[in-house]
């Protein structure tokens, strides 16, 4: 198709989906079944108009999905208004560290007894499937000045840290396959895979997230000048901490995520003598300008326009990469074991692993079994994917690959886009009780 027919086929899905959009929110699904089932209407087994081969085409997929999952992971962490010292962020770091260890772990088992795999590609599966997705988990986030529920933020907070947290498993697989540097008895994986890109990803993009959150309110507050334009503030601050991340063998990722939950953490220096605007009817007296640069109201406005801006993006990016996935499930093939590998991940492995990372924690069992069912695959499996694809796994692997995370990821996207808000309905009825 020319150029002038792709724009005009995008603009009009782009219109559609906002005349629809209430509509959608009334129904028993989500928005990425309908975008998946788009992109399958548009792939090759329907109108063949978008066809995208996840094999020859991996370089330019790893682009995108990469930037869908940055511009996600920060539009994440602003909406975060738990501290970061709270008690409540250790239920999402067990969930993203050890429940994800032992899914790649029983993954990897599947994958070497039950299908046959070769070791280190059946770890790579694991790495791949193992993130759950914080793309797809809009219904279970919390909204900026909700209250956040022990369960929200368990799952919220784990599709954040897992999408980085899962890298070092991934380039074990990989490392295991002879297509990344581990290191002799595996130390440089250890120390720079795993510990430095952990540990120095959280660090930098706190650093950075903190310093240019101070930085603008001051130059607001103090100088009222840096106003406006924080669409660039909101690219700019992605664009620093993975690039800086990543700059150094840490985890771009995690940075974002944590550059997210810093900004979002930028605090007011109110100035001696000043008293915060009203609010309600006096506040029309003061336009935007002024609570931008007061120096009781500068942090909030920063936060919401930045978040206001980058939610945008991410619901742009969820359109395109859902319909990409839908457009690349012709590429599934007559693999025999995918009808019983993709229920055993959701209903044993998921749930198994939940239960584990949680031992000890006093967590009730129905939350247990909510948060192990609720574990959305979805953009970071197909960015694993990619990445893997693109960085020298065999033809004689990459159908088998492809085949299994398209299948997962896909049967993701439905099963849970008709649950998830049931669930979270009866959740918040039960929860109140």
């Amino acid at each position: 198709m020319s150029i002038a027919t792709w724009v005009l086929l995008g603009g009009s899905i782009l219109i559609a989906m906002m005349l629809i959009g209430t509509l959608v929110t009334r129904l028993p699904l989500s928005g990425a079944m309908i975008y998946l089932g788009l992109g399958v209407l548009l792939s090759p087994s329907g109108f063949g108009v978008l066809v995208l081969d996840p094999i020859a085409q991996a370089p330019s997929l790893e682009l995108v999905a990469e930037a869908a999952l940055l511009i996600s992971l920060f539009s994440v962490g602003l909406k975060f208004e738990v501290p970061m010292l709270d008690r409540r962020w250790i239920a999402p770091y067990r969930l993203a560290f050890l429940s994800m260890a032992v899914t790649v772990g029983a993954i990897a088992a599947i994958g070497v007894y039950g299908i046959g795999l070769p070791p280190g590609l059946a770890i790579l599966l694991g790495g791949i499937l193992a993130p759950t997705d914080p793309v797809l988990a809009s219904a279970i986030q919390s909204r900026p000045g909700a209250e956040h529920d022990a369960m929200r933020l368990s799952l919220a907070g784990e599709g954040a840290l897992n999408d980085g947290t899962a890298f070092p498993l991934v380039l074990l697989g990989l490392g295991f396959m002879q297509l990344h540097d581990l290191g002799d008895w595996g130390w440089s994986w250890w120390l720079i895979d795993v510990v430095w890109s952990t540990v120095g990803g959280m660090v930098m993009g706190t650093l950075i997230g903190a310093l240019l959150g101070k930085l603008v309110i001051h130059l607001r507050t103090r100088h009222h000048s840096a106003i406006g334009m924080d669409e660039f503030l909101s690219l700019g601050v992605i664009a620093v901490s993975f690039g800086a991340a990543q700059s150094c063998l840490a985890s771009g990722f995690l940075s974002v995520f944590f550059a997210g939950l810093a900004l979002r953490r930028a605090r007011n220096f109110p100035l001696a003598g000043t008293l915060p605007l009203p609010r309600g009817g006096a506040a029309h007296e003061h336009d935007a300008e002024d609570r931008a640069t007061h120096s009781h109201h500068a942090s909030g406005v920063m936060t919401r326009a930045v978040l206001g801006f980058n939610e945008q993006l991410e619901r742009i990016a969820e359109l395109g990469m859902v319909m990409m996935i839908g457009a690349m499930l012709p590429a599934i093939g007559h693999l025999s074991s995918l009808w019983w590998f993709v229920p055993l991940v959701f209903l044993v492995v998921r749930p198994a692993s939940v239960v584990v990372g949680m031992l000890g924690a006093g967590v009730p069992l129905y939350k247990q079994a909510l948060v192990g069912w609720l574990g959305i695959r979805g953009i970071g499996s197909i960015y694993y994917l990619v990445f893997a694809l693109n960085h020298g796994v065999t033809e004689a692997f990459a159908p088998a690959l492809v085949s299994l995370t398209l299948g997962t990821v896909a049967a993701s996207i439905l099963a849970h886009g008709i649950t998830v808000q049931p669930l979270m309905t009866w959740y918040e009825r039960h929860s109140v009780k």
